[in-house]
């Protein structure tokens, strides 16, 4: 039942939707904090090695982004199925989807993995790596190679388990991975001066060990489960979602992906400094999406149940608290502009443009906080197709800043931002008017 009745109160205070959607955020905040301290514990420790280093860092995590990025329709499509039958009650319908996300994830995985294994060199050089960069980055892919398949795992696996509303053991157990790959991090490439070679393996151990655990985590959620083999019948309608959402992802990933290969043909002290910026964006802009995902399990569930009213009512309140929080990192962000840039590296041309890149993040958050809470809303309704067909447009208009910028580098970082931050501002637009549309939220 939906507590539209509350609405006076949670307006200005907390209703019961907005508990609803803080039991799961803050377990989800923890989860995904985690996750992008992946790549910035590499690019602190990576940078410090020097800047053909944390160059070839920046191309192999925008290659291994796109890998990751492109694989997120196993976490969504999970999330969203699995969270709508058990709104409509079919507990084994739900298991029978988990299985199928398993078999799925360990599919993609192998074959993404033995591509880049395969063509990890001729991938840098397409993205603008070349000399010692493309060293580095060769290196670090290669390796990275390894660990897809079980970081699919946990992507698949997390959907599960968010669809079941478990948001506390994907936490737990991504920050133990992630206390793993510091530690191991820090003991390979400083005690044993194995150098990127060294984070590549320390990663990649960690997601191994972190895949593993998820399996043997999920086993309960999936006991009621029918059938326990792959069956195309039930992997079909993640491959449909998959589509519309890898054509979503795969936009997306041409402007954050594309940004670095646009910093890359300017100088390499850009492409650093572009590795911090994104870096912390993944990291505090994509924190937001604490209230976003909550968003999808819960209007998936309120749909199951039938109750279009509370879907929407917990799409208005989502966005309401995104947007605070987006205030908050964005004033954070501002002032500590001087400082961040200096925990990665300490060339002056690097940290010079990363201070710029520092102060264009902290003016996207608010469009970051609208942008993020529709698409968890829009997920959870499953509108994959308008997600993939938008996320197509907002590319095509943020394409003319990337040719500017490659026709007169001296435009530099401030020229990349500024794509990136109208990329937030149409989302945050056409998402608020699709919400609207599909559930009639105001």
């Amino acid at each position: 039942m939906s507590d539209t009745s509350d609405s006076r109160l949670g307006r200005y205070g907390l209703g019961a939707t907005d508990r609803r959607i803080l039991k799961l955020a803050v377990p989800a905040l923890g989860a995904l904090a985690v996750e992008p301290l992946y790549v910035l514990t590499d690019t602190a420790i990576v940078g410090r090695l020097g800047t053909d280093q944390l160059a070839g860092l920046a191309v192999a995590a925008s290659v291994l982004g796109i890998v990751f990025g492109g694989s997120n329709f196993l976490t969504y499509g999970a999330t969203e199925r699995v969270a709508r039958r058990i709104g409509a009650g079919d507990r084994a319908g739900a298991a029978d989807v988990g299985v199928q996300t398993m078999w799925l994830s360990v599919m993609v995985g192998v074959v993404a993995a033995s591509l880049l294994a395969l063509f990890a060199g001729p991938i840098c050089e397409l993205f603008g790596a070349t000399g010692g960069v493309l060293d580095e980055a060769t290196t670090y892919l290669s390796i990275s190679a390894i660990g897809i398949p079980f970081m699919l795992i946990t992507l698949g696996t997390q959907g599960v388990l968010r669809g079941a509303s478990n948001y506390v053991t994907p936490m737990w157990v991504l920050l133990a991975s992630n206390l793993a790959n510091l530690v191991l991090e820090i003991t390979m490439v400083y005690g044993l001066d194995l150098g990127v070679a060294g984070s590549a393996w320390s990663t990649v151990i960690s997601q191994v060990a972190a895949g593993v655990a998820f399996v043997i985590l999920v086993r309960r959620q999936i006991a009621p489960a029918t059938n326990r083999r792959p069956a195309w019948s039930g992997m079909a309608p993640l491959m449909t979602a998959g589509r519309h959402l890898l054509l979503r992802v795969g936009s997306m990933l041409v402007i954050t992906s594309g940004s670095a290969a646009v910093a890359a043909r300017i100088d390499a002290p850009t492409l650093a400094a572009h590795q911090i910026g994104m870096s912390l964006f993944f990291f505090i802009a994509l924190s937001l999406d604490a209230l976003a995902i909550p968003a999808q399990t819960l209007v998936a569930e309120d749909l199951g149940r039938d109750d279009r009213a509370g879907a929407a009512h917990v799409a208005r309140r989502a966005v309401l608290m995104s947007v605070v929080g987006g205030v908050v990192l964005g004033v954070a962000t501002a002032a500590l502009a001087p400082v961040l840039p200096h925990v990665f590296t300490n060339d002056g041309p690097v940290l010079e443009r990363a201070t710029s890149a520092v102060l264009w993040l902290a003016l996207l958050m608010v469009p970051a906080a609208v942008a993020f809470a529709y698409d968890g809303v829009l997920i959870g309704a499953a509108d994959y197709r308008f997600l993939g067909r938008a996320a197509f447009g907002y590319t095509i208009a943020v394409l003319p800043l990337a040719v500017i910028v490659l026709r007169w580098p001296e435009v530099g970082l401030a020229g990349i931002w500024a794509g990136v931050a109208l990329w937030m501002v149409l989302r945050a637009t056409v998402n608020h008017l699709r919400t609207r549309h599909v559930l009639g939220s105001n």
